[in-house]
C-alpha cells in the first residue's frame, strides 16, 4: 500500500506537470502572437524570428533546415494558418523540460522522474543571465543565455541536444567494451537530426568529443571502440555540409570572418563582466567544486563545450548582412544550458560535503542564492515577453 510520504510525493510531481502545462499554454499563446506578426524589422510588438522562417519557406521555398519541412507540412495543414506551428513549437518546450528532467536523472542516478528533478528541470529551462544594468542594459541581448524563444529552430535544436546529450552518456558508460549496431544509430540519427535543424550543437559537441576519445586512444581504450564512438558524428558532418552550401554559398554574399570580441560587445555595457553574468551559477559552482572538474568526465565534458563554444561566439563572426546576428553565440548558447545542468548536479553535491566545513556551506547557500535569482531572472523575463515587448527590453 501506498504510504502518506510516497502520495505526497506523487502529489508534488502531478502539481509540478499542471505548471508545467500551464508553462506550455502561455508558449502557445507567446508563439502564435509571434508568427502573426507583420514582416516588418522596425515592428518591436512580439518579436521574434520566427514570421521570418515561416515566410522564407512558404514564400520564397528556401530549406536551410530541417525544421523548414515541418513548417510546410503544419502550415498547410492549417490552412494557410500558423496555429499548428505554434502549438508545434510549445510541444517542443514542454519536452525540453521533460528531456532536462531525464537528463538530470541520469546525472543524478534516478530512474524516476521525482520533484526534485521535475522542479530544477522546470527551472533549467526557465533560468536566464544574471542581470545587472552595469554590466549590461539589456536583460537578453546584452548576455548570453541557454534559454531563448525568440529563435524557433534553436528551440527545435535544443530539444534534440538534450535528447543527444542523454543517449551519448549512456552508450559512452559502455562503449570501452561495445558499442551495438542500434547505439550507433540511434546516437548518429540524433545527431543528424539535431544537425539539420542547427549545426551549432555538434560545432561544440564534436571537438569536445575528439579530445576525449584522444586521451581514451592514449589511455589504451582500443581504436575500434574509439573509431566507432567518433564515427558517429560523421553522418552529421555531412549535413553541416549542405547547411554550408545554403548559408555561405558564393551566391549569397555571406562569409565568415575572424573579429574576436565583435558579437559580445555589441550590445553589452562592460562586455567581460556581462559574459560572467550570463554564466554566474555554473562559475559559482565550479569554483567550489574545482576538484570535481578533474575526477567526473561528464562534468569536464560539458565546460568543455562550453570553452569551445566561447571561443567560437568570441572570435567568429558572419559578413555581409547577418553580421550583427550574432549567428556564432547559438552553439555557446546551447553549452550553457547544459553546464547549467550538470553544475546544478555539483551544487547538490555541495549540500552532501556540507558536513567538510563551512566552505562547502557557504558554496552551497551561495550559489543557490545566485541560481534562484537566474530563475527570477528568466521568469520575470518571460512574462514581459508575454506582454509583447521586444527581447531587447531594458531593466
Amino acid at each position: 500500500m501506498e504510504t502518506k510520504n510516497e502520495k505526497m510525493k506523487r502529489g508534488a510531481v502531478w502539481l509540478l506537470w499542471a505548471g508545467i502545462a500551464v508553462y506550455g499554454a502561455l508558449c502557445l499563446y507567446l508563439f502564435y502572437m509571434q508568427s502573426i506578426q507583420p514582416l516588418d524589422y522596425d515592428n518591436r510588438y512580439f518579436q521574434s524570428d520566427l514570421p521570418y522562417h515561416i515566410s522564407m519557406i512558404v514564400d520564397d521555398g528556401w530549406y536551410y533546415s530541417f525544421t523548414a519541412y515541418i513548417y510546410q507540412l503544419l502550415y498547410g495543414l492549417a490552412g494557410g494558418g500558423t496555429e499548428l506551428i505554434a502549438a508545434f513549437l510549445a510541444a517542443v518546450a514542454v519536452l525540453s523540460v521533460a528531456l532536462t528532467d531525464r537528463l538530470l536523472g541520469r546525472l543524478l542516478g534516478r530512474e524516476r522522474t521525482d520533484a526534485l528533478t521535475l522542479s530544477a528541470a522546470f527551472g533549467l529551462n526557465l533560468v536566464m543571465p544574471f542581470f545587472w544594468a552595469y554590466a549590461g542594459q539589456f536583460r537578453y541581448v546584452s548576455y548570453q543565455s541557454g534559454n531563448i524563444w525568440h529563435n524557433s529552430t534553436y528551440q527545435c535544436m535544443k530539444l534534440l541536444a538534450i535528447a543527444a546529450m542523454i543517449y551519448y552518456l549512456k552508450v559512452e558508460e559502455g562503449y570501452r567494451q561495445r558499442v551495438t549496431p542500434n547505439q550507433w544509430l540511434a546516437l548518429a540519427a540524433l545527431l543528424v537530426a539535431c544537425t539539420g535543424i542547427k549545426p551549432s550543437f555538434l560545432t561544440v559537441f564534436a571537438p569536445v568529443l575528439a579530445v576525449k576519445l584522444l586521451v581514451d586512444l592514449c589511455g589504451k581504450v582500443r581504436f575500434r571502440q574509439v573509431f566507432l564512438l567518433g564515427s558517429t558524428v560523421l553522418p552529421a558532418c555531412a549535413v553541416i555540409l549542405w547547411q554550408n552550401t545554403v548559408l555561405f554559398g558564393e551566391e549569397t554574399g555571406h562569409g565568415i570572418d575572424f573579429s574576436p570580441w565583435y558579437t559580445f560587445s555589441l550590445h553589452a555595457n562592460r562586455t567581460k563582466l556581462a559574459v560572467l553574468c550570463s554564466v554566474a551559477f555554473p562559475l559559482g559552482v565550479l569554483f567550489f567544486s574545482l576538484r570535481e572538474l578533474w575526477r567526473d568526465r561528464r562534468y569536464l565534458f560539458a565546460w568543455g563545450m562550453t570553452g569551445v563554444g566561447f571561443l567560437e561566439a568570441l572570435c567568429l563572426v558572419e559578413t555581409g548582412s547577418r553580421s550583427r546576428d550574432g549567428n556564432f553565440l547559438w552553439g555557446y548558447c546551447i553549452a550553457i544550458f547544459l553546464v547549467f545542468v550538470v553544475s546544478f548536479e555539483k551544487w547538490l553535491h555541495l549540500w552532501k560535503k556540507r558536513s567538510q566545513g563551512l566552505f562547502y556551506r557557504i558554496g552551497f547557500l551561495a550559489c543557490g542564492c545566485v541560481l534562484a535569482y537566474q530563475v527570477f531572472c528568466g521568469a520575470y523575463f518571460f512574462a514581459r515577453l508575454l506582454r509583447g515587448e521586444t527581447y531587447f527590453m531594458v531593466g
